[in-house]
């Protein structure tokens, strides 16, 4: 038998292996076919839909901010369109060559673009794009859509920019907006839950109306589509499933109405910054009130740009704003307490009235000083005012009169009435981080500082000084509870939220904390009739002879009011009555004048904190005569006899320097 014929054992040997091959090759076709048919036929519809999803870039819309208006419907706070430079990490094919170019035109320089985009890619994926320069100049986006085409992953994106049309008037007030932090993303989806879902870049409200009123401006986001190339570049489409992709339109946040005035809000700016001889620009706040306790106007000085947050606030900017001593980003009115100084003596004598320890025709001796204990108490003036009652004894500010106040009526007696008019409690206004301040008591020494009270300390507290701390707003506040014979408002600054179409969703209402003359639970009461007392005694203040703010009138129109002086701190027995301007800018007191108009029957009430300006009724007295009678001006031209007349110039004598020394 020949070596190449096979025997018959052989041949049933490879028949069986032809098998087993036939066997793996029909398995292989028949799971390949399985494998089509699953892919074709079950899911054919999903993956066509993926397939034509890999060639649609989709971009959020970013919804519209709500506006901010005044009680006119003037725009306090509105939206501008700008425009970002971005890069797609995924679609830069060359991203140094994109880099180089790109930097060229808006003066970056390259390795930063290129580092920028390797950080995002790591950080969050490829296909986030990432923000090179925002709010491009017209010049620069001319320039980078020209290049574009050149360059796969760039884009121009058009975006709305929050916009302050005031500028740095009424910052603290109206806030500003950033990007959100990875802390507040957390945050804010555990608040928001169920209301709203916050990404990685969106804008939310920092601070101001813009943080406690952020779910309402900020609107729903919408989503736009693009069929793009290889390259992430657009591109023109016939595409059948992807026109029929239906855009998301944005839905834009709720317009907010303020009870913020713009006229008087713009009136009490320019009030803040005049210089005169004695005072520069203020350093400090200025809050103005309808007296049923909407507010009309809300200045903090120095204050801030908020558009420069908008538009990405650097480093460098950043670091100056939180280092400035004067401290531009806190809003005084509320956030910062201090101690009232002779402001608080209309409180004080309303407690005397009412606790009996003096009628209006008491007569106190007020020497020039006077001992209790081992220390020695001095009058606001060196040689003392003499025998005074107690319209006197506000009219002209004394100290020594009232130190005798607090001696007779000890300090949980003061305490009780200063907290039923809202002092050291917070306000309620809807702003956040309001400070409470302190209104101390025997009960609390003892508790805060374990402590027994010293009798010497009612004497200091009587006039402002020691623990008590107040905010400007609450002073101001307990003040219209004076002008409206007995009623504490509690603050508002929304009069309603509306929505794109004006229809009104919410509505705020003024509303009365108390009424001081119907007792409180605890039984404590002012009659009327004391209260009327105190307040023909404050208007004695701006216009009677002798009165410590009697410079700044407003022709046909009778303010009443306090003015204060506190100091920052003590000083020796022979420094007490040293020029005080002549010390150094921190050393000085602070001043400070609340008054309504018309005293009769008031509408207004301004408060003004003017720190380190040395006197209440220079610093800070003649800043409130100009708000109110703008105000006077605007709602009723008929009561000023001299609407033309040129200002009242004057030279104030300086008649206050409190000291609890």
């Amino acid at each position: 038998m020949s070596e190449f014929e096979n025997s018959e054992d052989d041949g049933r040997d490879l028949v069986s292996r032809f098998r087993l091959v036939y066997l793996v090759l029909g398995v292989t076709l028949l799971a390949m076919f399985m494998r089509l048919w699953f892919l074709q036929i079950i899911s054919g519809d999903e993956l066509r839909e993926y397939s034509e999803k890999n060639r649609v870039k989709e971009n959020k819309i970013r919804a519209p901010r709500g506006l901010i208006l005044d009680r006119e419907g003037r725009i306090l706070v509105d939206n501008i369109t700008g425009f970002d430079a971005t890069i797609s990490p995924q679609y830069a094919t060359d991203l140094e060559d994109t880099a180089d170019d790109v930097g060229k035109i808006l003066s970056i320089e390259p390795a930063k673009i290129v580092e920028a985009v390797k950080v995002s890619r790591r950080k969050n994926g490829p296909s986030a794009p990432v923000v090179i320069k925002e709010n491009l100049s017209l010049e620069e986006v001319f320039r980078l859509k020209r290049i574009r085409i050149e360059h796969p992953g760039l884009n121009v994106d058009e975006m709305v920019l929050r916009f302050y049309p005031l500028d740095q008037n009424g910052a603290q007030l109206f806030g500003y907006v950033g990007v959100v932090s990875k802390k507040q993303l957390e945050t804010y989806n555990t608040k928001y839950l169920g209301k709203a879902v916050l990404q990685q870049d969106d804008i939310i409200g920092q601070s101001g109306l813009e943080e406690v009123w952020d779910l309402h401006l900020r609107g729903k986001n919408g989503l736009s589509y693009v069929e793009v190339d290889a390259h992430g570049r657009q591109s023109p489409t016939q595409n059948k499933a992807f026109l029929e992709i239906k855009p998301q339109p944005a839905t834009p946040g709720h317009n907010i109405i303020l009870t913020i005035d713009k006229d008087i809000q713009e009136a009490a700016l320019k009030a803040m910054l005049e210089q005169t001889d004695r005072v520069g620009p203020r350093i400090g706040g200025l809050v103005a009130l309808k007296t049923n306790g909407e507010i009309l106007a809300w200045v903090n000085t120095p204050s801030f740009n908020p558009n420069r947050f908008a538009r990405g606030l650097s480093n460098e900017m950043w670091n100056q704003l939180i280092n400035d001593q004067f401290k531009p980003l806190r809003n005084k009115i509320i956030q910062d307490h201090y101690s009232p100084g002779s402001t608080i003596k209309p409180v004080v004598a309303l407690a005397a009235l009412q606790e009996n320890v003096l009628t209006p025709n008491t007569i106190i001796d007020a020497p020039g000083q006077m001992r209790f204990g081992n220390r020695l108490y001095h009058d606001s003036l060196k040689q003392g005012h003499g025998r005074i009652n107690i319209y006197q004894a506000i009219e002209q500010s004394s100290n020594i009169f009232f130190y005798k106040m607090g001696i007779a009526l000890g300090i949980d007696n003061i305490a009780k009435y200063a907290k039923m008019m809202g002092l050291g409690a917070r306000t309620g206004i809807d702003l956040s981080n309001e400070a409470s301040g302190v209104f101390p008591t025997e009960e609390w020494k003892l508790k805060q500082k374990g402590e027994a009270w010293q009798p010497g300390e009612n004497l200091s507290n009587a006039i402002g000084q020691g623990f008590v701390l107040v905010n400007l707003l609450q002073m101001t506040l307990a003040y219209n509870t004076i002008g409206t014979k007995g009623k504490l408002y509690r603050p508002i600054l929304i009069k309603k939220i509306v929505d794109e179409n004006q229809k009104v969703l919410q509505e705020f209402q003024p509303s009365i904390v108390r009424d001081i003359t119907e007792p409180s639970p605890e039984g404590v009461r002012v009659d009327p009739k004391n209260i009327d007392v105190v307040r023909e005694a404050m208007r004695l203040v701006a216009n009677g002879d002798h009165g410590t703010a009697r410079w700044w009138k407003i022709p046909g129109v009778e303010m009443a009011g306090k003015t204060g002086t506190s100091q920052v701190m003590a000083f020796s027995a022979d420094d007490i009555f040293t020029r005080c301007e002549t010390r150094p800018l921190m050393q000085r007191h602070h001043g400070s004048f609340i008054a309504f108009a018309p005293s009769e029957n008031p509408e207004i009430i301004v408060g003004v904190l003017a720190e380190h300006s040395c006197h209440g009724n220079v610093g800070a007295a003649p800043v409130v005569r100009d708000v109110i009678r703008a105000y006077i001006e605007k709602y009723h031209p008929e009561l000023i006899k001299a609407k033309n007349a040129p200002k009242i110039e004057s030279k104030p004598v300086v008649v206050e320097e409190e000291s609890d020394e």
